[in-house]
C-alpha cells in the first residue's frame, strides 16, 4: 500500500506563485512516474505534469513555461512550482505515483483570483 500526503496550495492573486509538494510512503517500486493532475468544477481531471524516476518530464500545454515539476527520489517526493498563475488554474490538484499500480493523494485546493 502507498500513501501520498500533499501540502501547499491555497489562495493567490493572478500572476502570483504557489508551490505544491507530495510525499509518498509505503512500498514503492521503481521505476515509477510521479506527478499532478487537476480537476476544476464541472470539468474532467486533466494531467498537469509528470516526471519519471530518471527525471524525464511532460507538461500540459496550458502550463508549459509557467509550472516546473521536480522530484527527490531519496525522499519519494514530487514538487510543483507554479508561477504566473491564472484564474483558469483554479482547481483541486491531485498528486499521483504510478508504476505497477497508481495511487492518488487526497487533493489540495488551488484558487487564483483575478
Amino acid at each position: 500500500q502507498v500513501q501520498l500526503v500533499e501540502s501547499g496550495g491555497g489562495l493567490v492573486q493572478a500572476g502570483g506563485s504557489l508551490s505544491l509538494s507530495c510525499a509518498a510512503s509505503g512500498i514503492i517500486f521503481s521505476p515509477n512516474t510521479m506527478g499532478w493532475y487537476r480537476q476544476a468544477p464541472g470539468k474532467q481531471r486533466e494531467l498537469v505534469a509528470g516526471i519519471t524516476s530518471s527525471d524525464s518530464t511532460n507538461y500540459a500545454h496550458s502550463v508549459k513555461g509557467r509550472f516546473t515539476i521536480s522530484r527527490d527520489n531519496a525522499k519519494n517526493t514530487v514538487y510543483l512550482q507554479m508561477n504566473n498563475l491564472k484564474p483558469e488554474d483554479t482547481a483541486v490538484y491531485y498528486c499521483y505515483i504510478g508504476g505497477r499500480s497508481i495511487y492518488w493523494g487526497q487533493g489540495t485546493q488551488v484558487t487564483v483570483s483575478s
